[in-house]
């Protein structure tokens, strides 16, 4: 009779939830619901709803393209009530443990304060990694539809982002005689008048080749997508020689010249920086970088890390309201909110300074973002270690 071998374990057993864990993830998530349906409600409320109410009293806005306007911009403030929310669960579930000596009882029976808090932890990076792909891919998006639904339905089109003198200069760097690589103009690009089709009235000097300047005037230009060129009408091209001189002077009725197609994007950019994704704002950073203009290059940085930041509070806001939860206190749920308004209202009047700070160029684009939540992050922990400290 063949003896039956047990079957080898291809995994590690790894400890599931306990009572304990279970237990006060169900005290978490009640607080988190009800955050989410307050700080959402509320910041749609003030944001967006009375200005709808307004149109469709006085400007004759539908009420069915209202309501959709309405809810389409819903997703940028859900993206706001992750965090506060995050805050209000674990300040609330932990301060009502603590109030019931429940808090106590548990570490009587050997649990520390460290073990306790960490259904909080995995509580709040959960909603981190939700926030993110909300915030990154549903909320923009929305807000994109929404803007354009509003404009579709009040029968006005959204306007390039310049309509008059765009200028876009492009930069390169080239090697001196001594090694040394030094910033130059390469190309200078300037349009009197852009009526979302073509560029009318345009001056264009070109220093990409070496020993060779280059002026073109064109009354008109298109840009060919099938080509990828830009169609040029009506011009002169003068070929300027190092010493001054005019080299060459040709007229043309059209020609396609193989130019970067990035003033064309510069001018019609139709996207805020709420309405753009990480992609598609890293995708303008490269664009706006051509043009050296170190402010708007600073600003757009400061916001693609922003949008990278803003998730990781609900880590941060969950670490800082367990910490003060699991303090020994009798607060009641109208303390705990007090509490919460007062704690976001700091966080995010520092995270306005911060950001501020790295759009003048005092900070960092990384630092400014994430300064809020570095320095959230050591005040949780030292909260954290202060009542693992408290008997």
């Amino acid at each position: 009779m063949a003896l039956s071998l047990p079957r080898r374990r291809l995994f590690f057993n790894l400890p599931g939830p306990s009572v304990m864990d279970r237990y006060i993830f169900w005290e978490l998530l009640l607080p988190f619901l009800f955050g989410m349906g307050l700080f959402s409600s509320l910041a749609l409320s003030i944001g967006t709803l009375f200005d709808l109410v307004r149109r469709v009293t006085e400007s004759g806005l539908p009420l069915g393209i209202a309501v959709k306007i309405l809810v389409l911009r819903l997703p940028a403030f859900v993206v706001l009530a992750f965090p506060m929310s995050s805050l209000l669960a674990s300040l609330m579930a932990y301060s009502r443990l603590s109030s019931d000596s429940e808090i106590i009882a548990l570490r009587s029976l050997g649990v520390s304060v460290y073990r306790l808090v960490l259904p909080a932890l995995l509580f709040s990076l959960l909603i981190t990694g939700v926030a993110f792909l909300f915030n990154d891919q549903v909320a923009p998006a929305a807000s994109y539809e929404a803007l354009a639904t509003l404009e579709r339905a009040v029968n006005q089109d959204r306007p390039p982002a310049q309509q008059s003198n765009i200028i876009y200069p492009e930069y390169g760097k080239i090697r001196q005689p001594d090694g040394q690589e030094q910033t130059i103009l390469t190309r200078l690009f300037y349009a009197e008048e852009f009526n979302g089709q073509e560029m009318r009235r345009l001056t264009i000097l070109d220093r990409s080749q070496a020993g060779v300047n280059q002026v073109l005037t064109a009354q008109s230009a298109t840009w060919n997508i099938k080509e990828n060129t830009w169609d040029f009408y009506n011009g002169t091209v003068y070929v300027i020689a190092p010493d001054g001189s005019y080299r060459n002077i040709v007229r043309f009725k059209h020609q396609q010249l193989a130019l970067p197609r990035a003033p064309l994007d510069f001018a019609t950019r139709d996207r805020g920086d709420g309405e753009m994704n990480i992609g598609q704002a890293q995708r303008y950073l490269e664009v706006i970088r051509l043009s050296a203009d170190p402010k708007k290059v600073r600003k757009l940085e400061v916001r693609i890390q922003s949008k990278i930041s803003l998730p990781f509070v609900c880590l941060v806001f969950g670490l800082v309201g367990a910490a003060i939860g699991v303090r020994p206190q009798n607060t009641n749920k109208a303390t705990s909110f007090g509490i919460c308004v007062g704690l976001i209202f700091s966080y995010y009047l520092l995270s306005f300074l911060s950001e501020s700070l790295g759009i003048w160029g005092i900070l960092s684009p990384f630092l400014a973002a994430w300064a809020p939540n570095l320095l959230g992050l050591t005040a949780g922990s030292l909260l954290l270690i202060q009542s693992a400290r408290l008997r």
